[in-house]
């Protein structure tokens, strides 16, 4: 279900979302820079607080129940609300963010889309496809402590981890390209 963005009037509002690895903070970083958009990355944003609360947990696993279930709503909340503030004063934003909800869920993306755009955006999700082998990669080459447990369980981690398209309208971009050939689909897709 590929399409371009969710209403063409307003200011681009880029949602880059997909599997762990993928690339989403760095093509983010690229496409905002040629956009002069404000980056919101999930990580960077509510990255210190959910250290915290991961802390006092005992786990710093963001897909795990105990903290990825106790946060969400607020992490994502905390990126929605700073994307609005942004839009209102005449910035376009760029948020990154796995969005797994959203993907998977029309209802759930129709009802974030309506909030960008009533705060003056034209919202486009792009989904940044990523083959299971290359994931695997990826992890063993970010190195990140968040990623221990996902490797040891390797091809069980696999077996859980959604790599299927969004259900909700989208831009599909080959996360093994170039950032820089993502982000210039991705400007592409908001021209046309």
């Amino acid at each position: 279900m590929e399409s371009g963005r969710d209403g063409a009037d307003g200011l681009p509002v880029v949602v880059v979302c997909g599997p762990p690895a993928s690339g989403k903070s760095t093509v983010g970083e690229v496409a905002a820079r040629a956009l002069g958009a404000v980056l919101l990355d999930q990580d960077v944003v509510t990255g210190p607080l959910t250290a915290v609360v991961a802390e006092l947990l005992g786990t710093d696993d963001l897909d795990s129940p105990a903290l990825g279930g106790a946060t969400r709503a607020a992490r994502y909340e905390t990126l929605h609300a700073a994307a609005e503030h942004n839009l209102r004063v005449g910035r376009p934003v760029v948020l990154v963010a796995p969005y797994t909800t959203e993907r998977r869920d029309p209802l759930a993306w129709d009802r974030l889309a309506a909030r960008l755009r009533e705060a003056g955006g034209a919202p486009l999700m792009v989904w940044l496809r990523l083959r299971p082998e290359e994931l695997l990669t990826r992890l063993r080459d970010r190195s990140a402590a968040r990623d221990r447990e996902k490797l040891a369980e390797g091809d069980s981690y696999l077996s859980r981890v959604d790599l299927t398209p969004p259900a909700a309208p989208h831009l599909a971009v080959d996360a093994t390209s170039p950032p820089e050939a993502q982000s210039a689909k991705i400007l592409k897709a908001l021209v046309d």
